[in-house]
């Protein structure tokens, strides 16, 4: 076998493969059984696996939606809107489904959806099917009305897409939290627990007159309350709270109160034993004072025997009031020694 017929058949068959590849012409001939011929051409698809956009997934999405009426839309379009990151299956179904629904929709609004991270298929599905937003997600709702009983509650929140307001507008996770913050309202200004168990519907007309949906990215239809459990006397509890703190401020200012009289009686104990040192000490100059005078001439010897006998008489009286006490004992002898009379000549 010629050496040079081996070397040049690999790289025609090479060839041959890269040629297939750049050049899809069995794409190229279902675009044009399909739609116009003129719509998408052999040149553009080569040029869309140059740019590596997937050929296949423009020219399914150029089908189907010149199939569905959507002339409007060219294949550079979707072109564009793939080199941006967006999804064109999801924007091409998107287009389809609201052109049948009647939502007007238009493919710039689809694909800045789209582009933002919106799910813009689901946008179009919940605008023609709602969807139901349980609130809150899990567990229940707590609330307290004005006679102090709680209750629980548990709503659905059926909403629909608003697509006007699906860039920019906030989630569900905001309806959740406006719903939940209107039925805590509506349940406090209620005057008792009975008329919301009565007539539960008020709390929804109430909440739903509130516009909750300003600014989102949905607009309510409708809230039901599916589940209204009663849980605990709240006011009962908080008024024995509240009295026990009462009970417990005053026991303390009583602890400070017996304390400060306490400190008193302290204060007036030490006044009292300050006040007999004095006393004791004023006794102790007696004697000093009668031997002065006894030195100085101004007390005899018999008015000092008068005296003794005076206080030999009071003692003795002393003695007979109080039985307790012995004769030899006179009251208030404490308060000093009794004064020895002086010898002559002192």
């Amino acid at each position: 076998m010629n050496t040079p017929l081996i070397v040049i058949l690999p790289i025609i068959l090479v060839f041959f493969i890269l040629l297939i590849y750049l050049v899809p012409v069995g794409l190229w001939l279902q675009a044009k059984v399909s739609i116009h011929w003129r719509e998408i051409s052999l040149i553009s698809l080569i040029i869309m696996r140059i740019r590596k956009i997937p050929p296949r997934q423009v020219v399914n999405g150029v089908i189907n939606l010149h199939r569905a009426g959507l002339l409007s839309i060219k294949s550079q379009d979707l072109e564009t809107h793939f080199l941006a990151g967006g999804s064109l299956s999801k924007v091409v179904y998107a287009m389809i489904a609201a052109d049948k629904a009647n939502i007007d929709l238009s493919f710039t609004v689809a694909t800045a959806i789209d582009l933002a991270g919106r799910d813009v298929q689901e946008a179009v599905q919940t605008s023609v099917y709602p969807k139901v937003i349980d609130a809150p997600k899990t567990g229940k709702i707590s609330a307290v009305a004005k006679d102090g009983i709680q209750l629980m509650v548990r709503s659905r929140v059926t909403v629909r897409t608003n697509i006007e307001q699906l860039v920019g507008g906030a989630t569900e996770e905001t309806i959740i939290a406006r719903v939940g913050e209107g039925i805590v309202s509506a349940i406090g200004s209620s005057d008792g627990y009975k008329s919301v168990l009565e007539n539960p519907d008020s709390i929804s007309r109430m909440v739903l007159g509130r516009g909750l949906d300003a600014g989102t990215a949905y607009a309510i239809l409708s809230i039901d309350i599916a589940d209204v459990d009663v849980g605990k006397n709240i006011g009962a509890d908080l008024q024995t709270e509240q009295a026990a703190a009462d009970l417990k401020v005053a026991q303390a200012r009583a602890e400070t109160r017996r304390a400060m009289a306490v400190a008193a009686e302290q204060e007036f104990v030490a006044t009292v034993q300050e006040m007999r040192a004095k006393v004791v000490e004023a006794e102790a100059e007696v004697p000093k004072a009668m031997a002065q005078a006894f030195r100085e001439g101004n007390l005899g010897v018999m008015d000092y025997y008068q005296m003794q006998n005076i206080q030999a008489d009071t003692g003795m009286r002393h003695s007979i009031a109080a039985p307790g006490k012995g004769a030899g004992e006179v009251p208030g002898e404490e308060l000093g020694p009794k004064a020895k009379p002086p010898k002559p000549g002192e």
